[in-house]
């Protein structure tokens, strides 16, 4: 990406504002490919193979500009995805969730310790990307 950009002389305008700004533009374009059907269900069984085409498209572009945002920002997107899933794991246990697997009191209790467990697991990550 960097080097398609560097032979089109297109690296002056590649900011991360300017990349952010483009970046919104194309999930506009991407919203389009859905605007005015409704619910879609998975898979899209009911779209025609040339919607098909220009989503998978207009999804790319989506990628591309965030790739790059990210390239100019500084910031490995792999590593970053992977500490928010975990992030994410922590903040929403499972056992809050799935509640038929857990007597109802029981669920209560060990909720409000995961809240407790969660935030200073959270507040200790935190402590440990500071320094």
């Amino acid at each position: 990406m960097v080097d398609f950009a560097k032979e089109r002389d297109w690296e002056m305008y590649h900011s991360p504002r300017n990349l952010l700004l483009a970046l919104v533009g194309e999930v506009g374009e991407l919203s389009e490919c859905f605007q005015w059907k409704g619910e879609v269900p998975k898979g899209l069984p009911d779209w025609k193979e040339e919607e098909k085409q220009h989503l998978g498209e207009e999804l790319s572009d989506v990628l591309l500009y965030l790739v790059q945002l990210s390239h100019y920002c500084g910031i490995d997107l792999g590593k970053a995805a992977l500490r928010k899933v975990h992030l994410n794991a922590i903040k929403h246990p499972v056992n809050r969730y799935i509640k038929s697997r857990i007597p109802e009191e029981e669920n209560k209790k060990s909720n409000n310790e995961a809240d407790q467990d969660n935030n200073n697991n959270i507040n200790g990550m935190a402590e440990n990307l500071q320094n």
